[in-house]
C-alpha cells in the first residue's frame, strides 16, 4: 500500500472546479498538472498517487497500486502521466493521466482503461484546448454496462458516479489564453460502504493545461549548429561554418504547436544507429525531385511517407531538435541534427511529442510528433514529408539533399546505408525553376550474369547486343 500526504492536494483538486468555458485569469501562467489516483476520506490525509506538477515533477508510472493493502477500495493495474509545458510567444501544454483495469470495492465497479488527457495552445493567431482525447472504456458498475459518455450514475443509496466532468475556455487577447481540465472517473459516497464513512471521495484520472501566450517573448532561435554546441568539421577537421539549411519559408514562422503525449513505442535499429522514421504501417515511393512549384526552384527536396493520421513519427538518429514551428509550406514541422552535422527535415505534422522542444536532445527511436497535414498539405491525404540534408552537402545550403527512397528502405530493413546511395539533385544555373534533361534515357538492358562465361564466345555475344 502507498500513503502520500501532498500538500499540493487543494491545488490539484481544484483544478476539476474551474467554470464551464472559463478562460483563464489574466494572472494565470503556462503550465499543467495531473495526477492518477486521489482518495479523500473525512478526518484523514488524502491519499495521492502520481501527482506532477510541472515543471517539479512531470511523469509518473505506477505498476500497480492497491487500497488498502487487500485491494477491497481501489486496486489499478499499469498507471502513468505525464505533464508538459513550453512557455513563450507560441505556449503549449498538455496534461495526461492514465489507469488500466481498474476495480472498486471489490469488483462493484470496474473499467478496463480510464484516460484523461488535456492540451491548450495559445499564440498571437490563435488560442484554444482540446480535451477529446479524454475516454473510459469497458465501464460497468453493480453488474451493469454504463455508457462511456460524459454523466453522472446513481449507485444505489450509497452514492454516485460522474464520468468525464471536462471544462474548458479560451480568449485570443489580453493576453491570448486557454486551459482546460478533465476528471476521469469520481466516486462520491452518501453513505458508508465498503468500510469508507459517507462524505468519502475516490477521483481517477484528474489532470489540467493552461496555456498564455507571452507575446512580450521573442521566439525561440535555433541552436548552433551541431550537437551539444559544438560546430560540424570538415575532413580536414577545420570547424565548417557553411550556413545550414532550413526551408525557405521560415519569414512565416510561428514557433510551437499542438502537443500529444507519446505512446510507448519499441523501434528496431540498424546497427549504425538508424530507424525508419515512422512507427507503423506507411508507404512511400520515389518523388524525389519532382515538380513542385510553390517550393523555391520548383522541385520535391523530399519524400512523402503516407500513413494515418496521428502515426508516431521516430528520432532517426540521436541528435537535436530545432526550428520547431509552424510556416505556410511545412505546416507544424521540425528539424533534427545528428551528431555529425547531418540534418533530417519532417513536415506536415498534425501535433507534437513532449520531447519537441528547442534545442531538446533525443535518440534515435524516441517519438518526436505525429503524421498531419498542415500547411500546404492541408486537405490531403496525411503523409511526413521527410528529408535528409547530410553535413558534406551543407554548401550547397536547402539544395544540399539527397533522395531518400533507397536509404528509407535499407532503414525499414534495420540495414545501414551511406547517405551516397541518394541520388543528388541539383538545378541548372543560379536561381533555375525547372527540372534539368535527362543525361541519358534507359530504352533497354540486358544482364550479362545470366549469360555462362563457359560457353565459347559467349561474353563476345552478349558485348555484341
Amino acid at each position: 500500500m502507498i500513503r502520500l500526504a501532498v500538500t499540493v492536494v487543494g491545488v490539484l483538486v481544484g483544478s476539476a472546479t474551474l467554470a464551464a468555458a472559463a478562460p483563464p485569469p489574466r494572472s494565470a501562467s503556462t503550465g499543467a498538472s495531473a495526477y492518477l489516483v486521489s482518495i479523500t476520506i473525512p478526518g484523514q490525509s488524502t491519499v495521492l498517487i502520481g501527482g506532477l506538477e510541472w515543471p517539479t515533477s512531470t511523469t509518473a508510472d505506477v505498476q500497480s497500486f492497491q487500497y488498502p493493502a487487500d485491494g477491497s477500495v481501489l486496486s489499478v493495474g499499469r498507471s502513468r502521466a505525464a505533464v508538459f509545458a513550453a512557455p513563450g510567444s507560441a505556449a503549449a501544454t498538455q496534461s495526461f493521466a492514465e489507469a488500466t483495469v481498474v476495480s472498486l470495492f471489490s469488483g462493484e465497479i470496474v473499467a478496463g482503461k480510464v484516460t484523461a488527457s488535456v492540451s491548450a495552445g495559445a499564440s498571437a493567431r490563435s488560442a484554444g484546448a482540446d480535451t477529446r482525447a479524454s475516454e473510459v472504456q469497458g465501464l460497468r458498475a453493480l453488474g451493469s454496462d454504463v455508457s462511456s459518455a460524459a454523466g453522472s450514475v446513481s449507485l444505489e443509496d450509497w452514492g454516485t458516479m460522474t464520468v468525464l466532468t471536462a471544462d474548458s475556455g479560451s480568449r485570443k487577447a489580453g493576453p491570448p489564453g486557454a486551459q482546460a481540465s478533465v476528471t476521469a472517473l469520481r466516486i462520491r459516497l452518501s453513505a458508508e460502504h465498503g468500510g469508507l464513512p459517507a462524505g468519502s471521495e475516490i477521483v481517477i484520472g484528474s489532470v489540467r493545461a493552461v496555456a498564455v501566450a507571452d507575446l512580450s517573448a521573442p521566439p525561440p532561435k535555433p541552436p548552433s549548429p551541431g550537437v551539444d554546441d559544438e560546430p560540424p568539421t570538415r575532413p580536414d577537421g577545420r570547424p565548417d561554418q557553411l550556413p545550414r539549411a532550413p526551408e525557405p519559408d521560415v519569414g512565416d514562422e510561428v514557433a510551437g504547436g499542438p502537443v500529444k503525449v507519446a505512446p510507448e513505442v519499441s523501434a528496431r535499429l540498424s546497427s549504425g544507429g538508424y530507424v525508419f522514421p515512422l512507427y507503423g504501417t506507411a508507404s512511400f515511393g520515389d518523388s524525389f525531385g519532382g515538380p513542385r512549384p510553390n517550393i523555391p526552384g520548383g522541385w520535391h527536396h523530399g519524400e512523402d511517407i503516407f500513413a494515418a493520421e496521428g502515426t508516431p513519427l521516430l528520432a532517426v538518429a540521436d541528435g537535436t531538435l530545432h526550428t520547431i514551428g509552424f510556416t505556410k509550406i511545412g505546416g507544424y514541422r521540425l528539424w533534427l541534427r545528428d551528431g555529425e552535422g547531418n540534418e533530417f527535415y519532417y513536415a506536415h505534422l498534425s501535433a507534437y511529442s513532449p520531447l519537441a522542444v528547442e534545442g531538446r536532445r533525443v535518440e534515435a527511436g524516441d517519438v518526436v510528433g505525429f503524421v498531419g497535414d498542415t500547411g500546404d498539405a492541408e486537405g490531403g491525404s496525411p503523409h511526413l514529408h521527410f528529408e535528409i540534408h547530410p553535413a558534406a552537402m551543407a554548401g550547397l545550403g536547402y539544395d544540399g539533399v539527397v533522395a531518400p527512397y533507397s536509404i528509407l528502405l535499407a532503414w525499414r530493413r534495420t540495414d545501414d546505408i551511406s547517405f551516397s546511395a541518394g541520388r543528388i539533385y541539383v538545378p541548372t544555373g543560379p536561381g533555375s525553376t525547372t527540372l534539368p534533361p535527362p543525361g541519358a534515357v534507359l530504352l533497354e538492358a540486358d544482364d550479362i550474369a545470366a549469360t555462362s562465361g563457359l560457353v565459347p564466345g559467349a561474353l563476345e555475344k552478349a558485348l555484341s547486343r
